[in-house]
């Protein structure tokens, strides 16, 4: 009775989803297009061509929410039948995270990756809403149920989502919890919760953006990729203390749920990119940068933030979408999808 209550209760609240299905898709025809092409194969499979060719459950979401975006209903079910073929092969309803064509068997690691399992699920909800399909929504609420099982943890009074359901508690590490901030994909935890209802989805988006504003490291002061909140949070042993390819899509994941003022958005953007220096990974330990994020897809989240802190239009250079790396594309189109649906004034 409760799975079915739930399910009943997600297609209420999603069902403005319809209402935006039966407008202009936020990711028009020619992005998805160019996007396909370059990261799906025929199976379903996302191809992370910037990490050796493999797939992974954050992929497999990412493709599942820009192809719903794109309301091109063929694409989904080809990416989901892959994804809960291949990937859905835990016992609790999550995904395993990481799928290798060169290897056998293909799934080489069957933790899951709790970012991953959010973008499957929400995705799921919002087309299983969207286009009146209840299994979509089904498999969607069953993994709600599971992430609040295995990855919402309650900790020295935070509320907290673990990036796998081994590895990183408390009870896996001398340092444990230990957190990766860029897990939290604030817009999903509604729809988790419209899924599985529970108090601790508004606690953790709560805390997180709480905690957001905490991580501010070196002379940078900005969120390290792995942060220990054992006690006071620090970066996490064993990983290097950076902001890094991780942590750029923080501001893209808080300006899209419609989190954080001006004040602290402003912060990120001048902290991300400071006048006078290019856009790049940072060294948190030295301040110092190191890898130059020149694509657009990285480009493009300091002028969405100028936009919603500052109503700055965004440079028409920024929105040329030529993909060649999987994740700054994917970073880009959900960027211009917020911006269209958000802020058409600043395009």
């Amino acid at each position: 009775m409760k799975h079915w209550f739930s399910v009943a209760v997600a297609m209420l609240y999603l069902a403005l989803a319809q209402v935006a299905a039966a407008q202009e898709a936020p990711v028009n025809a020619s992005e998805w297009s160019l996007y396909k092409a370059r990261f799906l194969d025929r199976g379903g499979r996302i191809v992370d061509n910037g990490n050796g060719g493999i797939s992974h459950s954050e992929g497999q979401g990412y493709g599942l929410l820009l192809s719903y975006l794109a309301g091109n209903r063929a694409d989904f079910e080809l990416i989901w039948r892959f994804t809960s073929s291949e990937m859905l092969l835990r016992d609790d309803g999550l995904a395993v995270w990481k799928w290798d064509p060169s290897a056998t068997p293909h799934v080489t690691d069957a933790n899951n990756a709790t970012d991953g399992d959010l973008l499957i699920a929400y995705s799921l909800a919002l087309a299983g809403a969207a286009w009146g399909n209840s299994t979509y929504i089904a498999t969607a609420t069953r993994m709600a149920q599971a992430l609040l099982q295995k990855a919402v943890v309650v900790h020295g009074g935070r509320t907290l989502l673990m990036p796998g359901s081994t590895g990183f508690s408390a009870r896996d590490r001398t340092d444990g919890p230990v957190i990766n901030p860029s897990y939290w994909i604030f817009e999903a935890f509604p729809v988790m919760n419209a899924l599985a209802p529970s108090p601790k989805w508004q606690d953790l988006s709560d805390d997180g953006i709480e905690l957001l504003r905490s991580l501010a490291f070196g002379s940078a002061r900005l969120p390290a990729e792995w942060v220990s909140v054992k006690r006071v949070p620090q970066p996490a042993a064993g990983f290097a203390s950076e902001f890094s390819y991780n942590a750029i899509r923080i501001p893209l994941y808080v300006a899209r749920a419609g989190l954080g003022d001006a004040a602290y958005l402003r912060h990120l953007m001048g902290a991300i990119a400071p006048s006078g220096r290019p856009m790049a990974t940072i060294n948190l330990a030295t301040g110092q940068p190191m890898d130059v994020l020149s694509d657009n897809g990285y480009r493009i989240i300091v002028d969405l933030l100028d936009c919603v802190a500052n109503g700055t239009k965004v440079p028409a250079d920024v929105q040329a979408f030529q993909p060649e790396l999987y994740y700054p594309s994917t970073l880009q189109l959900l960027s211009l999808a917020f911006l269209r649906e958000e802020k058409p004034a600043c395009l």
